[in-house]
């Protein structure tokens, strides 16, 4: 498959307890790690890729180094624990964008990400900027043409740009338009948007496009029962949910390890508050954790967290069996 390179099973590494029990393991020791993209081989399993760029974060004016994500939450994750659903994890590597090919690494992506569906497999992308999304999306929604998906993005930023060419800021308009183009309902929803970090233009795009929008300061209301009931509305009006988060949306005391940390931001007990009930609805397709870049982490601390985040939807995530 064009731009794709086998995960590095080195990364997959951690402490072994083993001697102590044989139920005493850890991700490094029951993730399967693949050296070929063959998602027929795991249906029923959640396909980890990689998306291994940040080009259209550079077009987007903000901080390049998201392209290292992919290698540094792994690195994160080898060690937790692996407890019920983490050996349904497979390793299927990465797409990695090569300079100035954002387009190319996108529809490598659609194409990777499409394939793990038709497969029955659930995708867990690590980015990567938000970029990713576009990609992941567009394949979500090819694997799905007759069914009604839910696009939930958890992010300070509505990231509806219009530009000459693909940034980090436009993913969702792109889908937009292609949901557009299929003749399909374009069903987005944005969770922890900052109105100090988009302009009216993006808030009046946002309005025209149907998109449903609950603030930061909604969420971190704890007298708010806005966002439990938007939660219920997303899982009962769809067939299928992906759900995408920008580490962004958490505040640069949890999260510094980002392009644009976020002043006021959602903190990562709130987040689990709208993640764990997608995750146990029985209608999450796929997830991707963008936006982490390891050139702006202290002590490990961001890539600390978003592991957190990923080994929790991992965990929590619903699978027939």
């Amino acid at each position: 498959m064009k731009l794709w390179h086998a995960a590095n099973k080195t990364l997959w590494q951690g402490r072994d307890d083993s001697a102590e029990s044989p139920e005493a393991k850890r991700l490094f020791q029951t993730v399967e790690v693949e050296i070929h993209f063959a998602p027929e081989k795991h249906q029923g399993k959640i396909a980890l890729l990689g998306f291994a760029c940040d080009e259209g974060v550079k077009r987007n004016q903000g901080r390049p180094g998201a392209q290292l994500g992919p290698e540094a939450l792994r690195k994160a994750l080898a060690n937790m624990a692996s407890h019920s659903g983490h050996d349904l994890l497979v390793d299927l590597g990465n797409v990695q964008a090569d300079p100035d090919k954002l387009e190319e690494a996108q529809q490598a992506l659609h194409e990777a990400v499409e394939a793990c569906q038709r497969a029955q497999m659930k995708t867990l992308v690590l980015g990567g900027g938000h970029e990713t999304a576009y990609g992941h999306g567009a394949g979500v929604l090819d694997a799905f043409p007759n069914e009604k998906v839910a696009i939930v993005n958890l992010d300070a930023h509505l990231d509806l740009r219009s530009a000459a060419q693909a940034t980090s800021g436009t993913p969702f308009r792109q889908l937009a338009l292609k949901c557009e183009s299929d003749g399909r309902e374009f069903s987005y929803t944005c969770y922890g948007a900052s109105k100090a970090a988009n302009t009216q233009a993006l808030w009046q795009e946002a309005q025209q496009r149907r998109v449903t929008v609950l603030e930061d300061l909604t969420l971190l209301d704890p007298q708010s029962g806005e966002l439990a009931r938007d939660i219920k509305r997303v899982i009962d009006e769809h067939d299928r949910i992906y759900l995408t988060i920008d580490l962004d949306v958490l505040p640069a005391a949890e999260m510094p390890a980002v392009s644009a940390p976020a002043a006021l931001g959602v903190p990562l007990a709130i987040l689990l508050r709208i993640v764990l009930p997608l995750c146990q609805s029985g209608k999450l397709q796929a997830v991707d954790l963008v936006e982490f870049n390891p050139h702006y982490d202290r002590d490990g601390q961001g890539a600390r967290t978003a592991a957190r985040l990923a080994w929790q939807i991992v965990h929590s995530w619903h699978l027939p069996q």
